[in-house]
């Protein structure tokens, strides 16, 4: 059989399989995910929906895991689309493995990609409106987190320097846009683009959970104060990145874009001013 193009998930959650689903019909799909568990329930979701799947262990933190990740992607054919939807957040793990994770692993994912994606690809890197919480960076230090080889990236000063796990996530977040702008320059030269996608509260699983869990007066406090006055879907995510990948965004590369019912907005300007104060 001729190889087929592939879509690439890091990350089998379900903002992940929200994109993958409108974007890889006829495709060869790639599901990799720290947990072989997630990515194969992803797969047999996707299966019994018509898609064709392989499956793949990749801890993102790990460079190796993601060389390995480039190697077997590639062999299932050309490399049309990726989407990064992986990572780690502040209450779940401490800054040295937040910023090995969301900022360098993610970092090499994109350089790597960067240098087999096909000719009318696209890749989704999937962010956070925390990153929007983060005030205005000095120049210097902008530049470091976009163009600062890889390998060096943990080694800067001002990350050394971080002691916080919110402003680690927030510093990663950061980087992950910096760094789409900084890539968009070298897909391009393959006649590709790259995107990020920042997303507020999005009703998955582990949102649902903390909706419900002891910190829920807060996240409803937030959404009441927010222009969209609700949560998001998974499918608004899903339908946001499918228009950056087809035909129709190919003019949008290095771009990064809230969506969040405009939570930053209020956070900076409107209701939400109070949690500047433990932000």
């Amino acid at each position: 059989m001729a190889k087929k193009e592939v879509s690439v998930l890091i990350g089998a959650g379900s903002i992940g399989q929200a994109i993958i689903r409108r974007v890889s019909a006829g495709k060869h799909v790639v599901l990799a995910d720290y947990s072989v568990e997630n990515a194969e329930r992803a797969a047999k979701t996707l299966e019994d929906a018509g898609f064709e799947c392989s499956v793949i262990k990749c801890d993102l933190g790990s460079k190796e895991d993601i060389l390995r990740l480039v190697a077997f992607a590639t062999e299932k054919g050309e490399v049309k689309y990726m989407v990064n939807a992986a990572g780690v957040s502040p209450s779940q793990a401490p800054v040295k493995h937040i910023l090995q994770v969301d900022l360098y692993g993610t970092s090499v994912l994109m350089e790597e990609f960067g240098k087999v994606i096909a000719e009318g690809g696209s890749g989704i890197i999937i962010s956070s409106q925390s990153g929007h919480r983060l005030p205005a960076l000095p120049q210097e230090e902008n530049d470091a987190l976009a163009m600062t080889p890889c390998d060096e990236l943990l080694e800067l000063p001002f990350l050394k320097a971080i002691d916080d796990t919110l402003k680690a996530y927030q510093y990663s977040k950061r980087c992950n846009v910096l760094r789409v702008m900084y890539e968009a320059t070298r897909w391009g030269k393959r006649g590709a683009t790259i995107n990020s996608i920042s997303p507020g509260i999005i009703i998955t699983p582990l949102a649902n959970d903390e909706l419900h869990g002891p910190r829920k007066e807060g996240y409803l406090k937030m959404i009441e104060g927010m222009p969209a006055r609700r949560a998001g879907t998974p499918d608004e995510v899903g339908d946001l990145a499918e228009f950056l990948m087809s035909s129709r965004g190919r003019f949008i590369s290095g771009a990064d874009l809230l969506i969040d019912g405009g939570c930053t907005a209020s956070y900076w300007y409107g209701d939400l001013q109070y949690l500047k104060a433990t932000h």
